[in-house]
């Protein structure tokens, strides 16, 4: 048993364009839990006003798309709970999944922050075992770990731990490898990041935002650039050089003949990697336009 309750919680969501999937995760928000929903200037802010209405969830505007490590420090910024849960719009909780999280802080005092037992929609396991900016040492195998375990990174769409060991996600990765980068770092200022397989999390990834070539070529642009910024951030050996060959190999791999979403991804991992290369940073065009 844990001393505290899901009123000591606030979970924190970043949503671009987000209201249709977000309101499968609201409703299984335990009573009590306190939301904050941080809308990264979606076009859907007349839906998304009265669901958070609806749900009791405080509302964050930002007037303009800073990215979803940025979009999480304004969240926790506007917290003023005891814990705060970072927590995918494309995520739905299972029953009981706050209270073994407050279950384990209590039996892991040092734990600088948590990750509950993710999974797919088919029921398989999402569980982030490696990562670019790791040695292959520290790679995990493939499925969940037994029991509560150490974990070297943490998937970005579930992060549980007390608001007072917060450290801010880097402002310079607008999204992908923020959650790595930032396990890394917390890991080293506050202390080990811990599995916790009682606490169950839904995850019905790569919905959140949409799967338009459009919003594909988006984000794998934005791959690109943090994967080379990252990389060379952590010291990874030939960043740039590995980074650019993958990009390569995905431009002349016969999928994206067959597939406009495919061919657009791959043009801008490319077009990501080639910029962070050069230091360069495009204005895009914002999605759907």
């Amino acid at each position: 048993m844990s001393q505290f309750t899901p009123s000591d919680v606030t979970i924190i969501t970043v949503s671009y364009n987000s209201s249709g999937i977000l309101k499968q995760m609201l409703a299984t928000v335990p009573v009590g839990c306190n939301v904050i929903i941080v809308d990264n200037a979606s076009k859907d802010k007349d839906a998304l006003r009265p669901l958070a209405a609806h749900h009791g969830a405080q509302l964050v505007e930002l007037p303009e798309n800073i990215g979803f490590g940025p979009a999480c420090n304004a969240g926790a910024q506007a917290a003023k709970t005891e814990f705060i849960f970072f927590l995918n719009p494309d995520a739905q909780l299972k029953d009981g999944a706050i209270d073994a999280l407050l279950a384990a802080v209590t039996r892991h005092p040092n734990g600088a922050a948590f990750s509950p037992k993710i999974m797919n929609a088919n029921g398989s396991a999402f569980f982030k075992q490696r990562s670019v900016l790791l040695p292959k040492s520290q790679w995990l195998p493939k499925g969940w770990p037994t029991g509560e375990v150490q974990l070297p990174v943490l998937a970005g769409s579930a992060i549980f731990l007390r608001r007072a060991d917060f450290t801010p996600f880097d402002p310079n990765i607008f999204m992908y490898h923020e959650d790595d980068d930032w396990s890394i770092n917390h890991t080293k200022t506050t202390g080990p990041l811990i599995f916790v397989p009682d606490a169950k999390v839904l995850h019905d990834a790569g919905h959140s935002s949409g799967r338009s070539p459009q919003i594909a070529n988006f984000k794998a642009y934005h791959l690109g650039r943090s994967r080379v910024y990252a990389m060379r951030k952590h010291g990874v050996p030939f960043a740039a050089t590995r980074s650019i060959l993958a990009a390569g190999l995905g431009l002349i791999s016969p999928l994206v003949l067959l597939s406009k979403r495919k061919r657009a991804k791959a043009i801008g991992f490319w077009r990501g990697v080639t910029s962070a290369m050069s230091n360069q940073h495009p204005k895009l065009a914002k999605v759907g336009t």
